[in-house]
């Protein structure tokens, strides 16, 4: 069962998955120790998949954001392994959704400039068949987070 300090924790970790658990015991009222168990209990239980870094974009040359919105008219699950091939094989692809709609995919693409984009463009194109493909650039990230709400549960 989960209770609001588990949340807290959740929410904590998220910010700096390497806050060391004093840290963290402190923001949540509990002992370390009591804080490393609920911390290995939602960890067991599936609520923390893994703990990463999360690089500076801007350091990584890699500041420019393209979507990408997808049309098909071929949605036989062939096509789908296919594509799905096609864009884990693409690293500047970090995002890939189906979506319901007149849109059948979204991708977001991080690159170091616009003119990259026509690279991965042609890469794609020469491994799947696509009816439409449009990109947007972002011209400003407005809102970026890897969090996710914790209090739904």
């Amino acid at each position: 069962m989960m209770d609001d300090r588990d949340r807290k924790l959740l929410d904590l970790v998220q910010q700096d998955a390497e806050a060391p658990v004093s840290q963290l015991a402190e923001q949540v009222s509990l002992s370390i120790s009591a804080c490393w168990r609920r911390l290995r209990r939602l960890a067991d239980e599936g609520f923390i998949n893994r703990r990463v870094a999360v690089l500076d974009r801007h350091k990584m040359n890699v500041k420019t954001t393209v979507f990408v919105m997808i049309r098909t008219s071929n949605h036989s699950i062939e096509w789908l392994e296919s594509f799905r091939r096609a864009t884990k094989d693409i690293p500047e692809i970090v995002e890939v959704h189906r979506l319901s709609g007149s849109i059948d995919y979204l991708i977001k693409v991080i690159l170091p400039d616009v003119e990259h984009w026509d690279n991965i463009y042609k890469r794609l194109v020469n491994r799947v068949n696509f009816s439409d493909v449009s990109s947007f650039i972002s011209m400003e990230e407005m809102k970026e987070t890897s969090s996710i709400p914790t209090h739904y549960v």
